[in-house]
């Protein structure tokens, strides 16, 4: 039931998922139409992605702060930009900027900036990790998206691509980013990297996270020492027992 509540709050032409559902519509890609008018496409294939942003709150559902009407919101791994259309769509007047770094998704999170050119939102075909560069993603290259590119070695079926990256202390500094009130992060990976080699004074910035954490290779690459990390910067954790992926961290008042 909570999340048809959620559908309703979160998509203005909701009847479209329905059709769907029923086999009733055969567009591909869908038009969404987010509260405040905000439109995004969402192809058929990441049908499953977008139900989990806005039918299930997947990564706000933890937030325990509310957040200013014209916040910054960063979006590290945006993917085709669900998650930079649903924050947009509940903070209009924000400034958002969304990293991406594989070709395909980075050209439809473009198309879905691009159908909202009067809002804030800046996008980057770029990696971000622990330094400035590049740095090889690991994905399979044959499919027309992935939500699933890596640093980490996967399947026979994957391939190493070189992409341009930048550390969380260049992304602020190139973008003269003074405070973060939501820093999103799902980078399959990468978050370790990201966070333990941001300085201090970045991560002071930083009001709110929403990770998707993933077991990494090395030994402090788990939730057990993401946490301890977190919390010797100062922040208060947040975790549910049955989302064990997601991580919340949040400065309080």
């Amino acid at each position: 039931m909570n999340r048809y509540v959620n559908l309703l709050r979160n998509i203005s032409n909701w009847p479209l998922h329905f059709m769907v559902k029923l086999g009733m519509s055969k567009a591909d890609p869908l038009m969404m139409v987010a509260k405040n008018n905000i439109r995004f496409e969402v192809p058929r294939r990441l049908h499953h992605e977008f139900k989990e942003i806005f039918l299930e709150n997947a990564y706000s559902i933890g937030m325990q702060k509310k957040i200013n009407e014209n916040p910054t919101i960063i979006d590290i791994g945006a993917n085709v930009g669900f998650f930079t259309m649903f924050a947009m769509s509940k903070y209009p007047d924000c400034t958002l900027y969304a990293f991406e770094p594989v070709k395909a998704n980075f050209e439809q999170l473009m198309q879905n900036r691009n159908l909202n050119k009067d809002k804030d939102i800046f996008c980057f075909n770029k990696a971000v990790c622990g330094h400035k560069g590049t740095i090889t993603l690991n994905f399979d290259t044959s499919n027309s998206f992935t939500t699933s590119a890596s640093i980490l070695a996967q399947g026979k079926d994957t391939e190493g691509v070189e992409v341009p990256c930048l550390s969380l202390a260049d992304l602020f500094t190139e973008n003269s980013i003074d405070f973060c009130d939501l820093l999103k992060l799902d980078c399959e990976g990468s978050e370790y990297d990201v966070l333990y080699n941001s300085p201090k004074d970045i991560l002071n910035k930083i009001d709110q996270m929403a990770i998707e954490v993933h077991q990494g290779r090395g030994e402090n690459e788990n939730l057990a020492s993401l946490r301890t990390f977190l919390e010797k910067q100062g922040y208060s954790l947040l975790q549910f027992k049955d989302k064990q992926h997601m991580l919340w961290a949040y400065r309080k008042p």
